[in-house]
């Protein structure tokens, strides 16, 4: 039996909010005059704990097969009809048939959408509430399929980037546990053997070889703690925050970042401002997909000085995080009147930017992740071969006496 959330009124007009489960709406509308409420708002409502955005590439689709229905002259309802039929992912497909079903009750699809509890951004929701005042739902459809597949890719590219930095990683620390519980322990029984000096490196390496086997749980546990730890302080608003900047500053990584957000906020805000949408409205939209909590804080300052009559580029020339240039087109179109084909323009150089950027810093980071990986192998095997030559003379001279 499905959860409604209703909106209701006692005959002394005051409102009453609420959930309540019933059969369908006749039933809901039944149940609530038993208890003196007259409906006259409801919609299904959504489990959001278990509620799973769509991806951007499942985005992008949607949007895509929306836009080229409605141009082919096929109704919305069809369409979500048709969309239903289709093989998709279950979720997917679930998401679809309730959208279906609420057209069916004579929704707007932007209604349709928020009744779904999440699953579709905010975004996406407000683009097309735009362009139902405005006809335009078939531009807006192929606008944000374009938006969503090149978020897509730079994601995916971002993280093809990080893949073999993180499988070096990994093996690196594979091997470094191999090392000192397998192979180090056979090494060091002979060592303990013979009564000579053990250089310092070597004795380095021992301790923490037995460290390891004596504790190994323990340090299991500290690690997971820190890491869990870790993840419960990214929670915490401020920390985020703080994180967020701290990205913002580590050297190369940092500069590929701010490009990164450039190109979002100038594609996002792009695709807000050319579908009708208030310049306050598109940045309150573009502040949720920024994607950084300390470049999003700046957004209500932002907004307030648009509102106190300041020009956007001079208001986002003061946002830390975004790239200074971005106020400079910003600058360029309101003179000209062409703003949204500037920021279009600028998005596209960002994620120009952000792709050469891309490849440089995967170029620095695997050799120097290759190059600290053979310092760490090296400095094991140096510290196994070095009293190796002391051991032989000890045992070669008590094996002459």
């Amino acid at each position: 039996m499905p959860l409604y959330e209703y909106n209701a009124s006692r005959m002394n007009g005051r409102t009453v909010k609420g959930r309540l489960q019933a059969r369908n709406f006749a039933d809901l509308r039944k149940l609530l005059e038993d208890e003196g409420l007259y409906l006259f708002e409801y919609k299904e409502a959504t489990d959001r704990q278990n509620v799973k955005p769509l991806k951007p590439k499942q985005l992008s689709e949607f949007c895509r097969d929306l836009g080229m229905m409605i141009g082919a002259g096929i109704s919305l309802i069809r369409a979500l009809n048709i969309m239903v039929q289709r093989d998709v992912h279950p979720r997917l497909k679930k998401s679809y048939i309730r959208l279906h079903q609420s057209l069916q009750r004579g929704l707007m699809l932007s209604e349709a959408m928020e009744e779904q509890g999440g699953i579709f951004p905010e975004l996406l929701i407000n683009m097309y509430k735009a362009s139902e005042a405005s006809g335009g739902m078939e531009d807006t459809s192929r606008k944000m399929a374009v938006h969503y597949e090149k978020s897509y890719k730079l994601t995916q590219k971002i993280r093809s980037a990080m893949v073999y930095p993180i499988i070096l990683i990994i093996v690196t620390l594979t091997v470094l546990m191999a090392v000192f519980l397998l192979i180090l322990p056979k090494f060091f029984t002979l060592f303990d053997m013979v009564n000579t000096p053990i250089p310092a490196i070597t004795q380095f390496m021992i301790n923490i070889s037995k460290g390891l086997q004596s504790n190994w749980m323990y340090v299991l546990i500290f690690i997971l703690v820190i890491i869990a730890g870790f993840r419960a302080l990214k929670q915490i608003p401020s920390v985020r925050r703080g994180l967020d900047r701290f990205k913002l500053r580590i050297p190369k990584a940092g500069r590929l970042l701010r490009t990164i957000y450039t190109a979002r906020f100038a594609r996002t805000l792009c695709s807000c401002y050319s579908s009708g949408i208030s310049i306050i409205s598109a940045l309150e939209n573009t502040r949720e997909t920024m994607g950084n909590k300390y470049i999003a804080s700046q957004f209500g300052q932002l907004i307030t000085d648009i509102r106190n009559g300041e020009s956007l580029s001079a208001a986002i020339g003061r946002v830390d995080g975004l790239d200074r240039k971005l106020a400079a087109s910003v600058m360029i179109g309101e003179e000209t009147g062409r703003l949204d084909m500037m920021l279009e323009d600028t998005a596209d150089a960002f994620d120009f930017e952000a792709d050469i950027a891309l490849e440089r810093l995967t170029a620095i980071v695997e050799p120097v992740m290759i190059v600290l990986m053979a310092v760490i192998i090296g400095s094991i095997m140096i510290s196994v071969i070095l009293p190796l030559p002391t051991i032989y003379n000890a045992v070669g001279t008590q094996g002459g006496m």
